[in-house]
């Protein structure tokens, strides 16, 4: 013992001298590599030549959309071909660029190299040879087979071409001042249908001639069973389905669409687009879509969208929306939301204006043209103030910050949404215009409301389908010539606010006031039933579809009994699982002492849980607080 504690200052001495050098050495920095940026700067200049587009859509069987596109070139040299990247409406880089393969880019019969840019993948370099007048270029678009590889767009009976998905262009230019002419050949017997038109030979369709901006803003749904109504003489519906029998619509429902033409036209009292086409898709096969185009939408909903009218008011508030986005973030748009071409960034800072007054003029207009009956409205605003009301993230994420959300998560789902917000400017957004409308009626002793707003902002020039541009102080500036007051005051603060509860005043000064039921609303059944689930949001704070627990809401009972989503109900007080069983639990234990007892799955874990909640079932509804008519009824009320 003695030898070795000897030894020890020894050993201790010999580490150190080991040590000492190695902290004495400078440890190696590197200076950062900065790459340049090759990819020139779009011009307002005139590109020189028309590119020809040829899309093979035939192969329905793989989803596979076959590519031949020819780009004039008017010198020898480096060139930059991009794949579109920053897509109007999806507010965010969205392009799908992964779906682009076997990509071959030819000059005189000879196959040039390219090459991918270092800090864009949508960008592919290539150096155009001396004496070459074209770029014969082709590729393959593979479109998704199943819901893990993206939103579905080809199905046996129908398809959604987004030209974005087909073509490159040339950097260095505005994408208006790029002239293209596209063909597509679909599947035989099929019917096609655009906000461009076109010339059909069989089952080849020719398209005019237009700029590659007006292109990409021109979707086509095709199908092989098709129906056409005309709405107004400027206005069509385009409706593909799953099945012919889908396609039968009585004659009142297609007037309610017609209606919804006449409400808005006399809302906005200018249309800005010389021809609209509605393109509905009526399926559960091809993916769900919304999406705004100049002279066009791109509408998904369910199958039984006519068949099953009578059920519920279903997805009938889709139109609305997409509709009056012609006026909204197509003629009037963002300036941030404008950019030359589709690989510029956009600033979605004022997407509360472009998506959140659409989604009030939709639930506005859906009234008005009966698309949605005005109780149905009345509980399709109660389901979204509630649903916002208890989001705990309000707490800390102001309403301005959630139009970063299409760039944060491009729509991915979210764990806790109810805590982490979620694209918001679009409800809250709406129940702020509601709020306004309510100022403004009371501002001017209920002579002026937001049709008056309407009418100054999205009004001028009937026809017009170019792009008007704004901001926040035009906005601003709009409402004080309608009824002075501090509205640059008033939106910075509910923008800004970290508020505890969602913004009621629209519906308080509108006559009317949030409240709980023990039963759901018409309106959430229907929702319920189409969505297979149940929402136990405002009582227990979940939803369940089959047990399996979809949403949790932080804070909520559910979530400090420990629950997450992706959890299975496997029992109710020591039941076998149902939704029913659920619903009569939370009955039974109203007014009580007793938690309501679960047997949760998660994984491979099997927990029992105790939920503390004795408030029985509760579901949002709007309420009258006053008698006759008050300023949101004359809201939602038809114009003559």
């Amino acid at each position: 013992m003695y030898s070795k504690l000897k030894m020890l200052p020894l050993v201790l001495a010999a580490t150190t001298a080991l040590v000492a050098p190695a902290a004495a050495i400078e440890r190696s920095a590197p200076e950062p590599a900065y790459l340049t940026d090759t990819i020139p700067a779009p011009k307002d200049v005139a590109y020189p030549g028309t590119m020809v587009l040829n899309v093979d859509a035939t192969d329905i069987d793989r989803a596979i959309l076959r590519v031949k596109q020819a780009i004039p070139v008017a010198e020898a040299g480096p060139m930059t071909l991009l794949f579109p990247k920053w897509l109007p409406g999806k507010h965010g880089p969205r392009g799908e660029i992964e779906k682009l393969a076997g990509l071959k880019i030819m000059a005189g019969g000879k196959v040039l190299p390219w090459r991918r840019d270092n800090l864009d993948v949508y960008a592919f370099h290539i150096d155009v040879p001396q004496g070459t007048s074209q770029l014969d270029v082709s590729f393959e678009f593979l479109g998704a087979t199943n819901k893990p590889q993206g939103r579905i767009t080809i199905t046996p009976a129908m398809m959604n071409i987004q030209w974005e998905q087909v073509s490159l262009y040339p950097a260095g230019y505005f994408t208006r001042r790029i002239p293209i002419s596209a063909t597509v050949t679909y599947p035989d017997g099929w019917k096609a249908a655009s906000g461009l038109p076109s010339t059909a030979t069989g089952s080849t369709y020719r398209y005019e001639t237009t700029d590659y901006e007006t292109l990409v803003d021109s979707p086509v749904f095709a199908g092989k069973y098709f129906r056409q109504e005309r709405l107004s003489p400027r206005v069509r519906l385009n409706i593909v389905a799953d099945e012919a029998k889908f396609l039968e619509a009585k004659p009142e429902q297609i007037e309610a669409h017609r209606k919804l033409v006449d409400q808005a036209v006399k809302l906005f009292g200018a249309q800005h687009y010389d021809n609209y086409e509605f393109l509905l898709a009526l399926t559960d096969k091809m993916g769900g879509i919304g999406l705004e185009h100049h002279r066009s939408s791109e509408n998904g909903v369910n199958p039984e969208y006519f068949t099953e009218w009578n059920k519920g008011p279903g997805r009938r508030n889709l139109l609305p929306h997409e509709f009056t986005h012609s006026w909204n973030g197509k003629f009037r748009r963002p300036a941030g939301n404008w950019t030359p071409d589709f690989n510029t960034p956009m600033n979605d800072d004022l997407l509360w204006v472009y998506e959140g007054q659409t989604q009030f003029w939709g639930y506005v207009l859906g009234a008005r043209s009966g698309l949605f009956t005005k109780q149905e409205t009345l509980d399709a605003l109660a389901a979204i103030a509630a649903n916002l009301d208890i989001r705990r993230g309000r707490d800390w994420r102001a309403l301005q910050d959630t139009t970063n959300d299409p760039v944060i998560t491009a729509r991915s789902p979210k764990g806790w949404v109810s805590f982490q917000r979620s694209e918001d400017y679009y409800n809250e957004g709406m129940l702020v215009w509601l709020e306004v409308d309510s100022l403004l009626r009371a501002q001017s002793g209920g002579r002026k409301s937001m049709d008056d707003f309407a009418r100054a902002f999205f009004g001028q020039k009937d026809g017009d389908w170019g792009i008007d541009t704004f901001e926040f102080k035009d906005v601003v500036a709009t409402l004080n010539s309608i009824v002075p007051y501090d509205w640059d005051a008033f939106l910075t603060t509910r923008l800004g606010e970290k508020a505890k509860g969602a913004p009621f005043n629209g519906f308080v000064n509108g006559g009317y006031r949030l409240t709980y039921v023990d039963e759901p609303t018409p309106f959430i059944k229907d929702q319920e039933r189409t969505s297979k689930a149940i929402d136990l949001s405002y009582s227990i704070g979940l939803t369940s579809k089959g047990g399996e627990i979809t949403q949790v809401i932080w804070d909520g009972p559910a979530f400090n009994a420990g629950l997450a989503i992706g959890s299975k109900i496997l029992a109710v007080d020591g039941m076998a699982y149902s939704d029913d069983r659920l619903k009569e639990a939370i009955r039974a234990a109203k007014g009580g002492k007793e938690p309501i007892r679960l047997l949760v799955q998660s994984g491979d874990r099997f927990r029992d849980i105790a939920i503390e909640w004795n408030g029985g079932l509760r579901y949002p509804k709007l309420e009258k607080t006053g008698s006759g008519t008050g300023t949101l009824d004359l809201l939602l009320t038809a114009r003559k």
